[in-house]
């Protein structure tokens, strides 16, 4: 049985598992692709291990897609060998999310189990002891500057926006619920380990599998007495389920060229930071849901900044807070955690978390660009699954229902790909131990087609000019053009909002380029924390969990390209933004020269997306590393 903790997992990594699919014979001697001196122990060649299905992710999606296709073998008695690959420290330590939680994935999903799933709640109760609250209030305000707040009539919001039947849960609880599940189903789940290389073929035209990060490298690249090989893990098919912005997502995104192919735009990304605070009984309304527009990020109709707030009561006493900022943000002065902070001194806010206690903070970017932004989501080899694609609907504030059809439908196309066809049992690792070298790599084009005939295209379809209408007209002709697309066209407009381009005539518009110069703006003076309702940066980072061996090679890594840009253009024409927008202070100038404690981050991915020329290259840290959300 794979195990949750990381130092079991890795000696199960490294000498091969006897517990399922005789995985003892899939341990095969494999040669990295640069071996300069064979000397080095960094230089030795990788064992790799070989399964029908590599996922990369213990995400809602990663999880989702191997627990189905541990329901298929079952069903169609021809077994399929998975592995998931998680980087944090165990399942559900890096997820982060609101979460008013849509159920209708997951219910589908576990009916298919042989107690049909339907008591989901209970189970993930006494798994996890997290509840899930069902919504019993829905409110949405618009706050103002002064003070005051306006509520917009439910019947005048969008039909996406209304939470009935929907549930207030933690989503890393979730995962771990889901991690449990699939593990029981026979899934090998390997967490402290980073997917750090993605491996393809000797033509480079197909995705062979992935490369853990090797463990034991000091500061100074030198290997430690510590120091462990990664290990390849080789699939016949390997599926990616990173999440928003994964390293090896987009390094398949960029080499190819599936923005292209699938005829999308740039994707957009907000930042969404988040609290869960412990509060009295005389303030706790279970499943009471608010969002807010207005304070702190607009101040009128005509704003561009896209926002808002969440505000939500989970049993038996959490309230769960955040704010999301829209990184297509102009002022290079705004500071998405100060404003935040700015937003719980609003009494509409306040009321809620008064005489309570902050237990937990994090911070994670999340898609934006919705439907237009799809890329191709196959490629030979493998495809692209949940927020990883960048299935999420912003209009409705979630994602995780998308992201487990996402991996429902691709578990179904690929276990219907590698079963089928003459002697397909014999084919299969889980019965011979090794991926057949006669094997062309398959592209699973079904499951591209599968997702456009679901309700995931449906819903991102119908409110697929929104964004765009927020970031051209304003806070006020975003909400009119929006209200228009839910209630009358409902996705059948005839016309389709362009992304506009970036600030040189040709360059299509990033996050990135949206951030205009210093000199255009006045400095923001935010007020200074009281410790008890706000919180100054550090102190709020340690409820993150967050650590790092600080013997380690940074992996956030300035692009050598790019090397001028932090002195020359981030400080002196747009002010160090990156000293603001980073959720966990990572990034400082001191004495005009850039440092960067890698060792703060919470992998929120934030500045791969803002910095200005998208100079940082992030890349994984060693496997454990990071945040250790338990509640979030």
């Amino acid at each position: 049985r794979a195990s949750y903790r990381s130092g079991n997992a890795y000696k199960q990594l490294c000498v091969g598992s006897t517990s399922h699919n005789n995985n003892d014979f899939r341990l095969k001697r494999a040669f990295s692709d640069d071996v300069s001196s064979e000397d080095s122990p960094m230089n030795q060649p990788r064992e790799a291990m070989h399964y029908d299905v590599v996922i990369v992710g213990g995400g809602p999606a990663g999880l989702s897609a191997a627990i189905r296709l541990k329901q298929l073998s079952s069903e169609k008695d021809i077994d399929l060998s998975v592995c998931v690959l998680e980087k944090g420290s165990e399942v559900g330590s890096h997820i982060l999310s609101g979460n008013v939680f849509d159920p209708k994935a997951l219910e589908e999903l576990l009916s298919y189990n042989e107690d049909g799933g339907d008591q989901w709640t209970e189970a993930l109760l006494e798994s996890q002891d997290s509840h899930a609250t069902p919504v019993s209030e829905d409110s949405f305000l618009v706050l103002t500057e002064s003070g005051g707040s306006y509520q917009i009539p439910n019947m005048l919001l969008p039909s996406q926006l209304h939470n009935d039947g929907n549930y207030i849960i933690s989503l890393s609880k979730l995962a771990r619920y889901l991690g449990e599940m699939a593990e029981n189903l026979g899934v090998e789940i390997y967490p402290g380990f980073a997917a750090d290389e993605v491996l393809y073929s000797d033509d480079q035209k197909s995705v062979r599998g992935v490369a853990t990060k090797d463990m034991g490298i000091g500061k100074e690249g030198e290997a430690k007495d510590t120091f462990e090989r990664g290990v390849e893990l080789l699939g016949r098919q390997t599926l990616f389920a990173e999440g928003a912005r994964g390293s090896c997502s987009e390094s398949i995104i960029s080499k190819y060229n599936l923005r292209q192919e699938g005829g999308a735009s740039n994707q957009h990304y907000g930042l969404g930071i988040k609290e869960v605070w412990e509060v009295a009984e005389e303030n706790f309304k279970p499943g009471f849901v608010q969002h807010t527009l207005g304070y702190p990020l607009q101040s009128s109709v005509t704003d561009k900044v896209y926002g808002g707030s969440f505000l939500y009561h989970q049993e038996p006493n959490l309230v769960l807070c955040g704010l999301v900022v829209g990184l297509d943000y102009e002022n290079p002065y705004l500071n998405p955690y100060k404003e935040f902070q700015r937003w719980k001194t609003h009494p509409a806010i306040k009321s809620h978390l008064e005489g309570g206690t902050c237990i937990q903070y994090g911070a994670r970017v999340l898609n934006e660009g919705g439907y237009h932004s799809l890329p191709k989501l196959t490629f030979p080899g493998g495809m692209l699954l949940g927020c990883s694609a960048g299935f999420l609907n912003a209009v409705k504030i979630k994602g995780s229902h998308c992201a487990i059809k996402s991996g429902t439908i691709a578990a179904e196309s690929v276990y219907s790909s590698l079963t089928s066809g003459e002697n397909a049992e014999e084919k299969t690792v889980a019965s011979t131990g090794e991926i057949d070298t006669e094997e062309a790599p398959v592209e699973v084009t079904k499951y591209a087609e599968s997702m456009e005939k679901s309700w995931v295209y449906d819903e991102l379809k119908e409110v697929r000019n929104c964004h765009e209408a927020f970031s051209r007209w304003g806070v006020g002709g975003g909400l009119i053009y929006t209200g228009i697309a839910a209630h009358i066209t409902k996705g059948k407009e005839p016309w389709t909002l362009p992304t506009p381009v970036g600030r040189n005539a040709g360059e299509s518009k990033t996050d990135s380029k949206a951030t205009k110069p210093a000199k255009d703006f006045q400095p923001i003076d935010y007020p200074v924390p009281d410790g008890i309702l706000t919180f100054d940066l550090l102190t709020n980072l340690q409820r993150s969990g967050t650590y790092h061996d600080d013997d380690q090679p940074s992996h956030l890594r300035i692009k050598p390209d790019l090397a001028h840009i932090p002195e020359s253009t981030s400080l002196q024409v747009y002010a160090a933004p990156e000293s603001r927008f980073c959720p966990a202070g990572v990034y400082e100038y001191v004495d005009e020269k850039l440092v960067i404690n890698a060792q703060n981050c919470i992998h929120c991915k934030c500045c791969s997306i803002k910095m200005p020329e998208e100079y940082i290259d992030w890349t994984v840290p060693e496997g454990a590393g990071g945040p250790q959300y338990q509640v979030m």
